[in-house]
């Protein structure tokens, strides 16, 4: 399993579709209001699903078959949110990511479209 993640809008998706020849068909988008489809090869902004576990009492599914690739947005980086929920789900994400992490096979981390593996 690979988690593949970065600040927002870094290539983290082109990335691993390049990488893994992902169709559309092989990616689920995560959202805030659904549980993400994880038969999906590619769960694709995971960060949502840990606010929509948040909001249903519900822990985050933190390991996954080896074929899976993780994407993660870091969102627990910057400015410390002033609103309560945004800054239990930004340290939720964090706590979620690490998780992932340790379970992870390889970790790359994208910065400027540029990936740097830092575990695997």
């Amino acid at each position: 399993m690979e988690l593949v993640i970065g600040g927002a809008f870094q290539g983290k998706l082109a990335y691993a579709t390049k990488k893994y020849g992902l169709k559309a068909a092989d990616i689920c988008e995560c959202s805030v209001n659904k549980e993400p489809d994880f038969s999906k090869k590619c769960i694709y902004r995971f960060e949502r699903y840990v606010l929509w576990c948040m909001r249903n009492g519900r822990d985050p599914v933190t390991s996954f078959e080896d074929d899976k690739v993780i994407i993660m947005d870091d969102i627990f980086c910057g400015v410390v949110p002033v609103e309560p929920e945004t800054r239990a789900w930004r340290e939720a994400s964090g706590r979620t990511m690490a998780a992932i992490a340790q379970n992870a096979d390889t970790v790359t981390r994208l910065f400027c479209g540029i990936p740097k593996r830092i575990k695997g």
